[in-house]
């Protein structure tokens, strides 16, 4: 029973790619690199990439004020001098200019190092 739950985990992570790849989705900002909230003026690092809208339309309704396309990127953030992470839309972000790091307390749980303006993920 236990290999039937990890074959099918495994089958559904395969479906998930190949759905990705076959839809062709082109993102803008990578894991790891730094941006600029346009809107909000705030500073953060990509710690996930989702190819398309992922919430649920409570979600959605409630807190996607300026109504930005659900069929683009949107991306999981780690705000700078924050304790919280956001969900955005590829619209709504821009390349940081600073290039400094971040201050947030979950950097250490997705990331190893910092060097050059980036960040890059731990080896697990």
């Amino acid at each position: 029973m236990y290999f039937y739950g990890k074959a099918v985990q495994a089958t559904r992570r395969v479906c998930q790619v190949l759905l990705v790849v076959m839809t062709q989705v082109t993102c803008k900002f990578n894991i790891g690199q730094l941006i600029h909230h346009r809107l909000f003026e705030y500073r953060g690092v990509i710690v996930d990439v989702d190819g398309t809208f992922q919430g649920t339309e409570e979600w959605y309704e409630q807190m996607a004020k300026s109504r930005p396309s659900r069929d683009e990127p949107w991306y999981h953030v780690l705000v700078h001098d924050a304790q919280h992470m956001t969900y955005v839309a590829e619209r709504n972000l821009e390349s940081d200019q600073l290039n400094d790091p971040i201050n947030h307390p979950l950097l250490d749980h997705f990331f190893s190092d910092f060097r050059d303006g980036r960040y890059f993920r731990l080896l697990n």
